[in-house]
């Protein structure tokens, strides 16, 4: 969920803006590691940047100030872990302002926050806990996007509720009200994208098995039940 342009009072967007800089630089960091150590992996961190500039490309119109879309960060997490995801997800998100009006410069810090940062982190967890309890890896991968775009509209949910409470019942009233109705649109587009972020993972899994190997991914074994 993108916070749309001026939407945000100043101090907001400086605040947003200062708490999402060392994640941004810390990931850019991971990703020219990443890119130099292993020029293979460029290949794959392209397609993941380009699953997320596609699916939140895709905007449905939501509670004023802000629109309802599927993230795709999800993936990344998965295959390269949170960090990359934040700059990623910046790179995307600074295009979309700049060429498809959709978010906005002022609320860029906002909007990495949730969609690079806290989204990716949760989904990630989902991930790991999955592989914890010894679930169907396609589970995790399903698990992951999904909650990677939930968590992304709860966190929009209190940044706007921050910016602007409820002048009866303060923030949590706020909270309340903006999960509510965002809800209606985000929670079936989290679980279409959690249906086809394991479709583009089983592909990937096809096409670039040893790569996910490498990456600590996918076991041998796993890759083999995975794509079969």
């Amino acid at each position: 969920m993108h916070i749309a342009e001026g939407f945000l009072p100043v101090v907001h967007c400086v605040a947003w803006y200062a708490v999402s800089a060392p994640f941004v630089v810390h990931g850019a960091r991971k990703v020219v590691q990443q890119a130099k150590e292993h020029p293979e992996s460029r290949l794959l961190l392209a397609a993941a940047g380009a699953f997320t500039f596609v699916l939140s490309s895709i905007k449905l119109p939501s509670v004023t100030g802000s629109s309802s879309h599927p993230t795709g960060t999800g993936l990344g997490a998965v295959l390269f872990r949170p960090p990359v995801m934040a700059f990623l997800s910046t790179i995307v998100l600074i295009f979309q302002a700049l060429l498809l009006a959709h978010g906005g410069i002022t609320t860029l810090g906002a909007n990495v926050f949730s969609m690079g940062i806290a989204g990716p982190w949760v989904g990630y967890w989902f991930w790991k806990l999955s592989s914890r309890f010894g679930w169907n890896r396609n589970v995790g991968v399903f698990l992951a996007l999904a909650f990677a775009d939930l968590s992304t509209y709860v966190v929009t949910s209190v940044q706007l509720a921050l910016a602007f409470p409820d002048p009866v019942s303060g923030i949590l009233g706020s909270v309340v009200k903006f999960m509510s109705i965002f809800a209606i649109s985000q929670i079936p587009l989290a679980i279409a994208e959690g249906l086809l972020g394991v479709l583009v993972f089983r592909l990937i899994c096809d096409v670039a098995r040893p790569e996910l190997e490498r990456l600590g991914v996918l076991s041998p074994a796993v890759a083999e039940a995975v794509s079969a």
